[in-house]
């Protein structure tokens, strides 16, 4: 009997674990029970499962255009991300590049008065006048316009002395670039019989150009005069892409949509990114795409797809490409192209602070028809500014 007294303690210490450890699992139960609902989801994804087919569906309304909550998660701030910033004032922003172009001695400028300032402008003074507009990216035609132009004024004028050769030149270079272009953006939401539409801006170009970057900085500028905005991270191929777009929008507090899966359909994400921008009322749904060369044509021809499905939702108001400014006549063959392909309506051009090649204002915008509308000034989160010809030229010509 005694003997088997410590088989029956033994028996009593595991039944008393066992009841104790029952006890809290069914405490942990209990307390995550009441509204659990299910696990978070990271935020900024949304998967376009419901825009798959946005192809064969009408356009959307203001009392349909409801997200399924299972396949849209949209926020405003990565769980890391910094306390909202407010970004910089737009007005002055192309004083800035003004004053960079002045400090680095703008080449283009600098060569053009350094040779209209000769006592006696021989035929090859003429001729390295207009080489030195070539460099420069001008092109061909526009070249020969400014050089006839400026001849026949040097001749009557009988100009000579420093500052009115500046500012005749100040003078042929801004009717060059042309200040009668419609250089504002279309970023202000319609209203319809079915409520208000934002207005919705896809943006394009080849691969390296600083879309999404472009992009980024647009967004502040949009911020920047109290606009609501929603960004649509269409690049689905390039794995950083939608990061990096929406760490730009935690930034200012502005949602990005995105897929949840590298490779997703990127016409279905600006498809829910616009009806995100309807349902939330902005003012502004601005998508980012992946990079595509000019001559690859099935690439070419998802652009046209992506067109096609925002348009079932909301008329475009905007088809920015982005140029980067030291390409030169490159830059034009894929602005020729994306203009047939995309309906370009205005030019974004990177990299154009401090290079020799500012002439390709001129030539993309005869290439076109189209304005540059938006200038990067550098890589700082708030150096992108609305272009002016006034403010580029004095730039140029270090004043």
């Amino acid at each position: 009997m005694n003997d088997l007294l410590p088989l029956w303690i033994l028996l009593g210490l595991l039944v008393v674990v066992g009841l104790v450890t029952g006890g809290a699992i069914s405490v942990r139960r209990r307390r995550r029970a009441p509204g659990a609902g299910p696990a978070p989801r990271p935020t900024g994804v949304t998967t376009p499962r419901a825009a798959e087919h946005a192809d064969d569906g009408p356009r959307g309304t203001a009392a349909t255009a409801v997200l399924d909550p299972d396949t849209a998660v949209v926020e405003p701030e990565t769980p890391s991300a910094p306390a909202v910033e407010r970004p910089e004032p737009v007005g002055g922003r192309l004083v800035r590049l003004r004053e960079r172009l002045a400090r680095s001695g703008s080449p283009l400028g600098a060569r053009l008065l350094s040779v209209l300032s000769r006592d006696h402008l021989s035929e090859d003074d003429w001729d390295e006048l207009e080489e030195t507009l070539l460099l420069a990216d001008v092109g061909a035609g526009p070249a020969g316009e400014l050089i006839e132009s400026l001849r026949t004024k040097v001749r009557v004028l009988g100009v000579r002395d420093a500052e009115s050769v500046r500012s005749l030149l100040r003078e042929e270079l801004v009717a060059l670039v042309d200040p009668t272009f419609d250089r504002s953006l279309a970023t202000t939401p319609t209203t319809t019989q079915d409520g208000q539409v934002p207005a919705v801006v896809l943006v394009v170009g080849v691969n390296g150009t600083g879309k999404t970057t472009t992009v980024g900085k647009l967004a502040r500028v949009l911020v920047a005069e109290d606009r609501s905005v929603v960004l649509g991270a269409a690049d689905t191929f390039r794995a950083a892409a939608a990061d990096q777009l929406q760490t730009w929008g935690a930034r200012v507090g502005v949602p990005t949509v995105r897929a949840d899966r590298d490779g997703a359909d990127p016409a279905a994400v600006a498809f829910d990114a616009v009806r995100r921008g309807r349902v939330e009322g902005a003012d502004v749904v601005l998508v980012d795409t992946a990079g595509r060369l000019q001559n690859k044509a099935g690439l070419m021809d998802e652009l046209g797809k992506i067109r096609r499905v925002i348009t079932k939702e909301a008329p475009l108001s905007e088809v920015l490409l982005v140029l980067d400014a030291t390409t030169g006549q490159n830059g034009l063959n894929q602005a020729r192209v994306f203009g047939e392909v995309a309906g370009v309506t205005g030019i974004v051009l990177t990299k154009l602070d401090g290079t020799a090649r500012g002439g390709i204002v001129v030539a993309v915008q005869r290439e076109l028809g189209v304005p540059v509308k938006l200038v990067g000034l550098g890589e700082g989160p708030d150096d992108l500014a609305p272009f002016d010809a006034g403010e580029f030229v004095d730039g140029l010509l270090g004043g």
